[in-house]
């Protein structure tokens, strides 16, 4: 039976400039490969290692990326290794059939948002009047399922975002502070739920993942074996389950670090 390994991408398999964490001597950072272009110019980035990695692993098992990002956001990540058949995206809104969102999924999430929480429209609106412009620098709604802003982190009030994330909770929504962006997410729209979909589709019998943030746990909850990095919001509250490891490693060489251990848990030879 095939392995599926559902990871998530950014600060956990590719990072920012700013996310890297390259603490070690200049001449002992690692070298890096470019993962993706927005705009003209280098946006995320892997270690060379991981690359290589990454690529022995798709080879090996059946890799999902599972992502917050939307379908465009995701289609400008040129990932190392076999192209994956299936993707999630929008997290978890969007099933990817060979780059393709599969309908009847989509229809299938979309029913049980109207049915199990609080409108988009609604929470958009409260972002709206609440976010102050002194620190917001943008209001986005992605693929029609959830809403998020981009801030300024050092402006931010810390008690909005509590206030914020209880407001949410009473509407069956969820609150996630990723570096400078504020998620505000339907609790039923989770990745979880559409790996179990790839692993029935799949007939995988094993699950691993990994991710960092609010939004992962869910995912790493629903898998045999689980990683997180050592940042992230996942590591910032001590978050763990019985089945998750909690890896030392922080920025690219975290990457680095779960593709290894992904790759010795499908191929435990290595």
């Amino acid at each position: 039976m095939p392995v599926l390994v559902a990871s998530d991408l950014d600060r956990t398999l590719i990072y920012s400039a700013a996310a890297l964490g390259l603490t070690m001597p200049d001449l002992r950072a690692p070298r890096l490969l470019c993962v993706e272009v927005y705009e003209s110019k280098p946006l995320s980035y892997m270690t060379e290692t991981a690359a290589q990695l990454l690529t022995d692993l798709g080879d090996t098992a059946v890799f999902v990326p599972t992502t917050t990002r939307t379908r465009k956001q995701y289609q400008r990540i040129n990932l190392p290794g076999p192209p994956s058949k299936y993707a999630i995206c929008a997290n978890g809104g969007h099933l990817l059939v060979d780059g393709v969102s599969d309908p009847d999924w989509h229809a299938r999430v979309t029913a049980r948002l109207a049915d199990e929480c609080a409108s988009l429209a609604e929470v958009r609106d409260h972002l709206m009047n609440t976010a102050d412009p002194l620190w917001v620098r943008k209001h986005r709604v992605a693929e029609d399922l959830f809403a998020y802003l981009v801030v300024e982190r050092e402006l931010l009030p810390e008690d909005w975002v509590k206030e914020l994330a209880v407001w949410a909770e009473n509407r069956g929504w969820t609150v996630s502070l990723q570096g400078r962006k504020i998620y505000a997410v339907p609790k039923p729209l989770t990745k979880s739920a559409a790996v179990y979909e790839v692993a029935r589709r799949t007939g995988a019998e094993l699950t691993l993942a990994a991710g960092d943030s609010l939004l992962d746990a869910d995912l790493l909850l629903a898998a045999d074996r689980g990683w997180r990095p050592g940042h992230g919001e996942l590591a910032d509250s001590d978050w763990t389950a019985p089945a998750i490891s909690a890896l030392p490693e922080r920025g690219v060489l975290a990457g680095e670090r779960i593709l290894r251990e992904f790759l010795r848990a499908v191929s435990p030879a290595r």
